[in-house]
């Protein structure tokens, strides 16, 4: 009969000379076609480890690894060593441009010590992150990066005590015990309420993120410490709740602003989706940014600056914090349980001015259509 093609081209693959022909070669064939121990050749093909082998051992390791066409098997050192190399990611919506640079600089870290990781996207369902999280656990991870968090996240804090190392990034729960990566907003906040102030807004509507989010409260906090500040107008009749970072949300919380009837010169948004749904439903009400309302955000995705205007926003360091959250995380893989201490780290983040910003038209506020 026939061989099949692929079959006998597999076979190929594998037909070498020397110990390994005619069988796949393994990690003491390796050891013995260098002349060394086989778990020198494993300590040398383990990126956490290869530092411990010389670098002339290493190049002959690596001549022979290419040889011999030598393929390192993850699952067996697995079980070896009781290390899967893996960790887990969690995002809240996988399509926010935030959370891009956020796994780039987590997996950069990750590559300097021979991890992969898993990702998982919750559809800002924290049902979906529970069920994620317990399946990440079952598959052996060995440490999670949490950018999904609400303020009162149960499953987060189970996971911190139960003992598997865990990091917050972007937002942060309420339970200190749990290592975290935010942004410093006070500042940057205060610099976006002055600059509006200083352009001569007193009425400036606030766009908030949902509740149940630390960003949120963050810097609703912040906005309400600085509007009392700069002598603006402090009334909860200019602040609306969104569901979610949504450009959805950021249209449906324009439009309750407009019905309300309650006159404003400017809107800052949570976030700069929320700021981009707000500028859509000023636009179809007749009303130019900046000339009739200034519209400010918060992160400064890269569509920031091609919208139209262009947003005056905070610009925070995504990939920064995905760096600083893996270190975190793989420096209390290294330690047992009881030596790990929680760590939180707070990045600076900075006003970015555009074109969405400008004085109010003739000093008059522009108040709200209540028809279209």
């Amino acid at each position: 009969m026939q061989m099949d093609r692929a079959e006998g081209e597999r076979k190929d693959f594998w037909q070498l000379t020397g110990p390994t022909k005619g069988k796949r070669p393994t990690l003491k064939d390796v050891a013995a076609h260098v002349g060394v121990h086989f778990s020198t050749v494993s300590r040398a093909l383990d990126p956490a480890t290869a530092h411990r082998i010389t670098d002339e051992v290493r190049a002959r390791i690596q001549a022979a690894v290419a040889e011999l066409n030598y393929r390192h098997n993850v699952a067996a050192a697995t079980l070896r060593t009781h290390s899967s190399k893996t960790i887990g990611i969690i995002v809240p919506d996988i399509t926010n441009s935030l959370f891009g640079p956020i796994i780039k600089g987590i997996d950069s870290i990750s590559s300097e010590h021979g991890y992969v990781a898993l990702i998982g996207d919750t559809d800002n369902n924290p049902e979906k992150e529970e069920k994620l999280i317990s399946t990440f656990l079952a598959r052996g991870i060995e440490g999670l990066i949490v950018a999904s968090a609400l303020r009162e996240d149960e499953v987060v804090s189970a996971v911190a005590h139960d003992g598997t190392p865990i990091v917050t990034v972007n937002s942060h729960v309420d339970d200190d015990s749990v290592s975290s990566v935010s942004y410093n907003v006070r500042p940057s906040i205060g610099a976006l309420v002055k600059h509006l102030a200083e352009l001569g807004h007193r009425r400036i509507a606030f766009i908030s993120g949902p509740s149940s989010w630390s960003t949120a409260e963050e810097r609703l906090a912040a906005y309400r410490y600085w509007i009392d500040r700069v002598k603006a107008v402090v009334s909860d009749d200019l602040i609306v709740y969104s569901n979610e970072y949504r450009e959805e949300e950021g249209a449906r919380c324009a439009e309750e602003l407009l019905r309300s009837g309650v006159p404003f010169t400017a809107v800052m948004a949570a976030n700069d989706l929320l700021a981009f749904g707000a500028l859509n439903v000023l636009q179809r009400h007749g009303l130019e940014c900046p000339r009739d309302v200034s519209v400010t955000g918060f992160n400064d995705i890269p569509m920031a600056e091609r919208w139209s205007p262009p947003l005056t926003t905070v610009k925070v360091d995504p990939l920064r914090a995905g760096k600083a959250a893996a270190e975190i995380l793989f420096a209390d893989i290294k330690l047992a349980p009881e030596e790990r201490q929680p760590k939180h780290v707070l990045l600076p983040a900075s006003m970015v001015v555009r074109h969405s910003t400008a004085a109010p038209s003739s000093g008059q506020l522009r108040g709200a259509p209540t028809n279209g």
